[in-house]
């Protein structure tokens, strides 16, 4: 039964591989680089690869399609074709994600930038810091914990400084931009423990920096009311980043977009459905928002975003018998077949500097397990209207 053990401590004394590439290259380098003997090279292979994809599939999908914070002014004004004048006809700053229906004016011009961070500790359920994601384990069968096994340490963060703007075409009509500039650091351990004996099978690192998906919209209110409105937009995703490093998509992707406001007073109501084709994968998506108008000065808003993604699979722990030795289980990881749902929230503040600029922080929150995700995603940006 135990006639393998005398073959799994022969990575006892070599020196541990190491890898200085790109992100891919890193993560295809510490998922692929296996010690455990499970007797199956084909599910051994297909497993890592299928792990390996599932990573760069999912930073795919956090760089080069996920939300762009909205690029409308924080301000918003309207002809009143009474009294000939421009007015201001919102009383909140607006939102962060979500699209309000409300266009900033005819003429109008709005630019900003915003700075947001990431630190990535879980994929599908699995930490990926605490040295617990498996990617391959044997197991006798009288014993509750594997004797044998390689688990995964990874450790990511991204830094993103986004240049946003807009302009009122019309007071209906408003086309905006936004161009994202990342830096992703990528550092991993993949580690051999058997039967208490720890060896360091394999490190990396990576750095990667450069221009993600350039983002381009357009939005037009279709009906148009005192207290809200119904508007159409269309966002096209451009393949700017570098999809070898993950920070494109590789392809454009087009998003179609309904949105609704509804604002009475101090506090607003917004949604949005959308769905998505092309780029890393189709997606349909909906959110929601509140704005509190607190003072003259100072917006608060509360939103919530879900997107089902058509085209990415999860990873899950499987277990399969071992096929030489009796009374051994291997556990691998492996694609699941659920389409995943992302979930997060999102809360923040928007402050009336000084006449027409507007400052503004939120925190993007997780919200579920699926995905690569981080706990919190905290974004600083500056919005200007003139």
């Amino acid at each position: 039964m135990r006639s393998l053990i005398a073959g799994l401590v022969m990575a006892a004394g070599a020196a541990p591989a190491s890898a200085q590439q790109t992100p891919a290259d890193v993560i295809s380098f510490l998922v692929t680089n296996q010690s455990v003997q499970t007797g199956d090279f084909q599910k051994d292979r297909a497993a890592a690869e299928a792990t390996r994809d599932t990573i760069a599939r999912a930073l795919q999908v956090n760089l080069a399609t996920s939300p762009i914070a909205t690029s409308s002014s924080g301000f918003v004004y309207r002809l009143d074709p009474e009294l000939g004048t421009v007015s201001r006809v919102s009383d909140s700053f607006g939102t962060f994600f979500v699209e309000r229906a409300m266009t900033s004016g005819q003429g109008r011009v709005s630019f900003g930038a915003s700075a947001s961070t990431a630190a990535y500790d879980n994929l599908d359920g699995f930490n990926l810091r605490d040295g617990t994601l498996l990617t391959t384990a044997n197991r006798f069968a009288d014993e509750a914990a594997p004797f044998d096994t390689e688990a995964l340490t990874l450790r990511i963060r991204t830094s993103t400084l986004t240049f946003f703007g807009g302009y009122g075409v019309t007071d209906r009509f408003e086309i905006s931009g936004a161009v994202p500039l990342v830096q992703m650091n990528i550092d991993g351990t993949r580690l051999n423990v058997y039967r208490g004996q720890s060896f360091v099978q394999a490190s990396g690192n990576a750095e990667a920096s450069g221009i993600a998906d350039i983002a381009v919209r357009a939005k037009y209110r279709l009906v148009a009311t005192r207290s809200g409105g119904v508007a159409a937009a269309a966002e096209v995703r451009l393949p700017t980043g570098d999809e070898q490093l993950l920070l494109g998509a590789g392809s454009a992707a087009l998003r179609l977009m309904g949105i609704a406001s509804a604002e009475s007073g101090a506090v607003g109501a917004h949604a949005n459905v959308s769905i998505v084709r092309g780029g890393v994968t189709d997606e349909i998506a909906g959110s929601g928002a509140i704005t509190i108008a607190a003072a003259p000065t100072v917006t608060v808003t509360g939103e919530v975003l879900f997107r089902r993604l058509s085209d990415v699979r999860g990873i899950l722990a499987v277990s399969a018998a071992h096929p030489t030795s009796s009374g051994v289980t291997t556990e691998r990881l492996a694609p699941g077949t659920a389409t995943p749902i992302l979930s997060s929230a999102v809360t923040g503040v928007k402050w009336n500097v000084s006449r027409t600029f507007v400052l503004s922080g939120d925190v993007l929150w997780r919200m579920g397990k699926s995905g690569l995700t981080a706990p919190f995603t905290p974004t600083i940006s500056l919005d200007y209207l003139f």
